[in-house]
């Protein structure tokens, strides 16, 4: 028999499935050493429902109950009928009456009200004659977010009312244009619809990265990263194995949280599932990568935990979208936004989710996320190696 040539590689076959088969066995190794930490299962699968449910019921921008104070100078059936229609249904709340604006501007100082409406004298005379009638209406803008939703409130039900009340005075309508206006895909209004892709988003954020962050910082701790030096595994095996479980994981988090988030919120899921998995792979792929770059680099558990938490958690509710506009911020700011996974995974939900956006439509969200998740596992592998100082 003759001896096997000096340099001979084994096919190409050979070699990809005893790569296949070293990574495997960094799987299992990782299972094993996740199955013995009870905590880290807890952590994994209860904390992002835990933050669903926390998050999704206290951020919120829908705005009931608006506690407002009535200066009615009319005092004619019209305005009366004007404050019936106002208290009826559950936005408004008429907690009180008072002689005069500078009276009722004390409820405002006492935080009592959150709205004071002014029905001025004639009020009625001009309903009946068909004229524009005018009622003020102050506001307290101390709380800048709350009383931007109030505006919005108060603009529709004035809107709607004093053209119902023209309708039942006079017989015709109203002689101003009147604007019909359709709300798609959120009809409501209901800010659950908005925030909960975006708190998906953040959540999965959070969560991939600071438990793969864990993962090799672990194994610098316990010693055992000299026994994986001493196998024939390489870099990228060792990276590949160490992702796997954790996306698995990570699968399975985002499954659980949607599930809640439609069951508990009732948020629609009108696009393709497909299209939805596309978008949380690449998305899972790039934090999952971020977070291994963190335990590369930190070699220690907590060291590890603090950078995952500060990279992933401010990132994503600041600069992502979730809840603060991107095109209000300055220009340097925009352009670092490009560079967060969570901004585009949460447009690119949002457009899935509620508009029955296409993969095509996705495809830059998906690109982006992509190159994003290549650079951090190319750093991974640079800053990855086999060597113990």
């Amino acid at each position: 028999m003759s001896a096997r040539p000096h340099g001979h590689r084994p096919p190409l076959a050979t070699r990809i499935r005893r790569a296949l088969l070293r990574i495997r066995a960094v799987q299992r190794k990782e299972w094993m050493h996740i199955g013995r930490d009870a905590t880290t299962l807890y952590f994994a699968i209860g904390m992002p429902l835990v933050l669903l449910i926390l998050f999704g019921y206290a951020v919120s921008f829908d705005i009931d109950h608006i506690t407002t104070v009535v200066v009615d100078q009319d005092r004619t059936s019209q305005s009366r009928d004007l404050v019936r229609h106002l208290d009826a249904g559950p936005t408004f709340d008429v907690v009180g009456e008072a002689a005069t604006p500078e009276a009722a501007e004390q409820a405002f100082r006492r935080g009592k009200a959150h709205m004071i409406i002014i029905v001025p004298p004639g009020y009625g005379r001009d309903l009946q004659r068909g004229d524009k009638v005018r009622v003020q209406m102050m506001i307290d803008a101390a709380d800048n977010t709350s009383a931007q939703s109030i505006l919005g409130y108060t603009a529709r039900f004035s809107a709607h009312v004093t053209g119902l009340q023209v309708r039942q005075v006079t017989g015709r309508s109203p002689p101003l244009l009147e604007a019909r206006i359709r709300a798609l895909y959120n009809p409501g209004s209901r800010s659950a619809v908005f925030l909960v892709p975006g708190l998906i988003a953040v959540i999965q954020a959070m969560m991939a990265v600071v438990l793969t962050a864990l993962a090799v910082a672990r194994e610098w701790e316990r010693g055992s990263m000299e026994q994986l030096f001493a196998t024939p595994v390489g870099r990228l095996e060792i990276v590949a194995g160490k992702l796997a479980p954790y996306f698995v994981i990570g699968v399975a988090q985002l499954l659980i949280v949607l599930a809640v988030g439609v069951w508990l919120f009732d948020v629609p899921v009108r696009g393709s599932l497909v299209v939805l998995a596309v978008l949380s792979g690449t998305f899972l792929t790039a934090t999952l990568a971020q977070g291994l770059l963190i335990s590369v680099v930190a070699k220690n558990q907590m060291a590890a935990t603090q950078m995952g938490a500060m990279s992933s958690m401010l990132p994503s509710l600041l600069l992502s979208g979730f809840i603060l506009p991107i095109a209000n911020m300055p220009a340097v700011l925009r352009a670092f936004t490009n560079v967060i996974p969570a901004r585009h995974f949460i447009h690119g939900l949002r457009a899935v989710m509620l508009r029955d956006a296409p993969l095509s439509h996705v495809m830059g969200d998906v690109g982006r996320m992509a190159a994003f998740a290549g650079v951090m596992i190319f750093l991974c592998l640079v800053r990855f190696k086999r060597k113990v100082r």
